[in-house]
């Protein structure tokens, strides 16, 4: 499909595995845009790109404002320049760092987990042998009465 030059909404929606409506709200926040003929959405090759790297940028966890302004700096040229790259350098740090804290907060919520878990069955096991030592009590009462 990459040869092509244009594309429906249809043909982009069920080439990236998005709905029809995904592709309309990317075009309504102006990441796409699509010529009109008449009422039907023409999508050029660009559009496609974009779609690709808008879906990429989700995946990574940028914001739409974010690929939006990576957008916009490089439409501020035809082939992109320092300032987007550097931005584009900050959001990826930005990001990375964001998922290093997850990474260290997921740690620590496991350590947590353990420690509870391993609190809970050592009172577990006590309470067991406590059920067990009071139910053979009284059989040993018994026996020595």
């Amino acid at each position: 499909m990459a040869d092509k030059t244009t594309y429906s909404i249809s043909e982009l929606a069920k080439e990236f595995d998005v709905t029809t409506r995904s592709v309309r709200f990317y075009e309504d926040q102006g990441l796409l845009k699509p010529a009109r003929r008449g009422q039907t959405r023409i999508f050029s090759s660009k559009d496609r790109v974009r779609l690709k790297l808008i879906l990429r940028g989700k995946r990574m966890g940028f914001s739409l404002a974010e690929t939006k302004e990576l957008f916009d700096l490089w439409d501020e040229t035809l082939t992109g320049n320092e300032k987007q790259l550097l931005k584009m350098l900050a959001i990826l740090d930005n990001k990375r760092a964001h998922l290093e804290q997850q990474k260290n907060d997921i740690a620590q919520a496991e350590m947590e987990m353990e420690t509870a878990e391993t609190r809970c069955r050592e009172a577990l096991a006590e309470l067991q042998k406590r059920k067990e030592s009071q139910t053979e009590q009284p059989s040993s009462e018994k026996a020595g009465a």
